[in-house]
């Protein structure tokens, strides 16, 4: 699974075609349209990304591991299985608090 065409008409388990690496995050986007993409993301434990915001909607669905995420502020503990939506404009930021994997579903307004 080499680009993002790979995924096309092949079934894939996400958590397996992201892998850790030490002291990094690592992304992959599998799908980009007008419309949104869809990336892959790999957090080492303790990486994160800091405060930011996106003009667009962002649902976050995490794969395995766990996760906190501020968004304006307010902490929310995410594990393997659950998801929250990052809503357009509003501050958030994301923190291993062990190794996880995550889909990023952008949606372009």
């Amino acid at each position: 699974m080499n680009n993002a065409h790979s995924f096309v008409a092949q079934a894939a388990n996400p958590a397996l075609v992201m892998q850790y690496q030490a002291g990094a995050v690592v992304s992959r986007e599998i799908l980009k349209k007008k419309t949104g993409t869809v990336t892959l993301f790999a957090f080492d434990e303790g990486q994160g990304l800091s405060e930011h915001t996106a003009p667009f909607d962002a649902l976050v669905h995490l794969l395995e591991g766990e996760a906190e995420i501020l968004i304006s502020g307010a902490p929310h503990v995410l594990k393997a299985g659950d998801m929250i939506v990052m809503p357009a404009g509003q501050p958030h930021a994301l923190r291993a608090l062990k190794a996880f994997k995550m889909v990023l579903t952008m949606i372009r307004q």
